[in-house]
């Protein structure tokens, strides 16, 4: 009986979608025997002439003596595209089909001196894409400030990177070659030395294959040789979740402050996707007579659909908002790549049902286990609310709902979620190497000072991102060092987003209720319950100072009875910041860096809010590429007034210890 059945509204709306599409690929069925095919696209071009009309110049380049030149090595902040004057087809939605394609071009590199940048990118884009404005240097001519990182890109590029942006670019490899979705950072890198190679021509090759879903990239030189490097490279992605239909094929390369020639001698492409495209007189009289049938009987059917939903809804309205929300949630989740939905059983399999021997650490809303994925052949670590805590329950829904969303290597990565009934869970990558705090207060192994400065680096990286690269600004409101978790080589993944908070790029603090963790509270936080970039920068500044003296901001584990920026910012005011280092370290460390990075520290968490740096200010410190601020030599008091109406006014969530794996 139908009304027996649950049907969810999401559910009738596909049915309806789909009934429609099914009615309109069924009439247009006879029009297509009349549409002709479109050859695979394939080229070679040897030579790269000025009266040749197969490439598009924009910007700098320019055909040189057959070859092509992107920049001009006597000016900085230059931009050279060259592209194939026709558009190429990715994929067929008539079809389905993905296309395989095959690309080989030869360049070469030379550097002027020992400063140099930025590099060569060959890439894929919508067709009729422009140079962006504001585009030279590190941006490589593709992006800036604003599409660094945007959800609307439509872009896939290999990169030849000669200079090493902090603010996106993997931490201490210097030059690389990654291959990059959407962004300006890559999705999967290997280091590559750009000045051993310097005017040495190399050849790349680049195949993506249609049914692995794979992109490959390989490169060798003529001349030189290094044994020591990586020579190739991969990444698995689909591109027709990428890329639209017909997209523009080329080269970008940029100079920004340092200069080098980039030239193009060399270059190749074939694809294997045919497209169908209507270019019959009767295109316009097939139309009509498609539109005059279906839409009618579209309306029609979709009328009755709508009807029939608004029933269920009106059914369904007495849910609770806990239910709708979490409802609403699974649909957006399961509509999208990315974190999977996961069943109890499934988790309760890979981590031996929970047990007390997988549990990696216990926190204020939950554990967190080790466990295994037999499917998909990956460890995970799984963190399970408790059933009792509402507040956790708040905090898993807005975790899954903020991370899931957000891509960048310095942040864990999601890979799914489960709630059957009482039980709520989140799956994320395994960390190897645990959280940041077990090293520094706890039993694990102590760090180095390269591998301390290179995690400091990479959770800036990480906060620059949500602070100014997202869409939205992401504030996370609960950075301390039991929530930054390091890979199998010590990569910074800065986690647990339970507390995050969404706002708009221009908005300013958000009254949000007093949450986060004692020790790594910004005073004005702490008073008025207002979450800011500045707050998050306070916390920040704070957990750089347990990286540099292996000393807790509060609580077990401390020297003296004084907070650790109030004991720091005494010995920074009489000129002994040495006196702080972590005796752990001995004498194995940078000291101009140490100076930096205890400075950066203090300044980010000055007690005026007012005064802090831009996390982006901060890393132009850090990398030593701005000087040190100077601040003052005692330490300051805020500058506001306490307003304890405003912290009473909301539910607070505050976190007094920390855990390894977070709360």
């Amino acid at each position: 009986m139908l009304s027996d059945c649950n049907i969810s509204p999401c559910f009738s709306i596909s049915m309806a979608i789909g009934f429609i599409n099914l009615l309109q690929s069924s009439l247009l069925i006879p029009f297509l025997f009349t549409l002709p095919f479109v050859t695979s696209l394939n080229f070679q071009i040897s030579r790269f002439d000025s009266n040749a009309s197969n490439i598009l110049y924009l910007g700098d380049a320019k055909p040189s003596v057959g070859a092509i030149e992107f920049n001009l090595i006597n000016y900085i902040n230059r931009v050279g595209w060259a592209t194939y004057a026709e558009k190429v087809p990715i994929w067929d939605s008539r079809t389905g089909r993905l296309t395989d394609f095959s690309t080989r071009f030869s360049f070469d590199i030379s550097i002027q001196s020992s400063d140099y940048g930025h590099g060569l990118v060959f890439f894929l884009a919508p067709v009729g894409s422009q140079i962006p404005l504001n585009s030279a240097g590190g941006f490589l001519g593709l992006f800036n400030t604003t599409t660094s990182d945007s959800s609307q890109n439509q872009i896939i590029l290999v990169e030849f990177d000669t200079f090493e942006n902090p603010e996106w670019d993997p931490t201490g490899i210097g030059s690389h070659v990654g291959i990059n979705e959407n962004s300006i950072s890559s999705a999967n890198y290997t280091r590559w030395n750009a000045s051993f190679y310097s005017g040495d021509t190399a050849d790349v090759v680049i195949n993506y294959n249609a049914t692995t879903k794979n992109l490959s990239v390989s490169w060798s030189y003529q001349k030189t040789n290094n044994p020591r490097e990586n020579s190739s490279l991969s990444y698995q992605i689909d591109l027709m979740t990428v890329l639209p239909e017909w997209v523009m094929v080329g080269f970008s390369a940029a100079t920004g402050q340092y200069v080098e020639r980039h030239t193009l001698q060399y270059w190749e492409f074939g694809s294997s996707l045919t497209v169908a495209e209507d270019t019959s007189g009767n295109k316009a009289r097939n139309v009509r007579i498609v539109v005059s049938i279906v839409v009618p009987v579209g309306v029609l059917i979709a009328g009755t659909i709508i009807a029939f939903i608004i029933w269920k809804r009106k059914k369904h309205a007495k849910r609770t908002p806990e239910t709708t929300n979490l409802t609403s949630m699974n649909d957006d989740l399961e509509r999208g790549a990315g974190p999977r939905r996961f069943s109890y059983t499934d988790l309760a399999s890979a981590t031996n049902n929970f047990s007390e021997q997988r549990k990696l650490g216990e926190g204020g809303f939950g554990a967190v286990y080790r466990g295994y994925l037999n499917d998909l052949d990956v460890e995970i670590a799984v963190k399970r609310i408790s059933s009792g805590s509402k507040q956790g329950r708040k905090e898993y829904v807005t975790e899954v709902k903020v991370i899931s969303q957000l891509r960048h290597r310095n942040l864990v990565q999601l890979v799914g979620w489960c709630h059957d009934k009482n039980d709520f869970i989140l799956v994320y990558e395994f960390m190897p190497n645990g959280s940041l705090d077990s090293h520094l207060f706890g039993r694990r192994s102590p760090l180095t000072w390269s591998v301390r400065y290179r995690i400091s680096l990479g959770l800036a990286s990480a906060l620059l991102y949500l602070h100014e690269e997202w869409e939205q600004c992401v504030v996370h409101r609960d950075i301390k060092s039991s929530n930054v978790m390091l890979d199998s080589s010590f990569n910074v993944k800065l986690g647990d987003f339970g507390l995050a908070k969404l706002m708009d790029h221009e908005q300013g603090p958000n009254t949000t209720g007093l949450a986060g963790t004692i020790g790594y509270l910004a005073p004005e936080y702490i008073s008025t319950g207002r979450a800011s970039k500045e707050s998050d920068v306070y916390s920040f500044g704070v957990v750089l100072l347990e990286i540099a003296t292996g000393r807790k901001s509060v609580g077990p584990g401390r020297k003296s009875d004084m907070g650790l920026v109030e004991w720091i910012w005494g010995l920074y005011g009489t000129g002994e910041l040495i006196l702080a280092v972590d005796d752990k370290l001995g004498k194995e460390f940078d000291e101009k860096q140490v100076e930096s990075l205890m400075i950066v520290g203090l300044w980010c968490a000055h007690p005026d809010y007012n005064s802090r740096p831009s996390i982006r200010q901060a890393i132009h410190v850090l990398c030593l590429e701005s000087p040190l601020p100077n601040l003052p030599v005692k330490m300051p008091v805020p500058t506001y007034q306490v307003s304890l109406s405003s912290v009473s006014s909301s539910e607070p969530s505050v976190t007094y210890s920390s855990m390894d794996l977070g709360r």
